[in-house]
């Protein structure tokens, strides 16, 4: 046996331990997690099964008819669908990325020692966006007809 100081999670200093207790301290943390999902995935099965078992199955020609918004399906099922939808889709895509990007700079930016390099990481983020956005508005897909 070895005196060890600190070794694992919630030994004290100046305890013996072996390999074997220091291993089950380890693994104590991810049983219970194991144990959490294990009780999760009970959960959501027990759940399932219960609206399964419960809910009344009375199938009619009305329940078996395609909804789509309340309005009877008519025609085929192929729309046509204009492509600048899915520019705007994908503008809206990229300006939620760039939010997302600046609210932790924003906290790091704050931090003792980082601050010039941060700045200039961000201008230069922000510049290949601004690139972006002068592109689109060049192509004019931000002009709505």
């Amino acid at each position: 046996m070895a005196e060890t100081g600190n070794v694992g999670s919630g030994s004290t200093v100046g305890a013996v331990h072996t390999g074997n207790v220091v291993a089950a301290d380890y693994f104590q943390s991810y049983s219970v997690v194991g144990l959490l999902a294990v009780v999760g995935v009970l959960f959501v099965a027990v759940a399932f099964g219960a609206g399964r078992l419960l809910r009344p199955v009375v199938p009619t020609p009305e329940k078996l008819l395609t909804y789509e918004c309340g309005v009877d399906p008519v025609g085929e099922g192929w729309a046509h669908t204009q492509v600048r939808y899915y520019v705007y889709a994908f503008l809206y895509v990229i300006f939620a990325v760039d939010s997302i990007f600046l609210f932790p700079w924003a906290t790091v930016f704050a931090a003792p020692g980082y601050g010039a390099t941060t700045l200039v990481e961000m201008f230069i983020f922000l510049g290949f966006l601004a690139v972006g956005l002068l592109y689109a508005y060049k192509k004019g897909v931000l002009t709505w007809t």
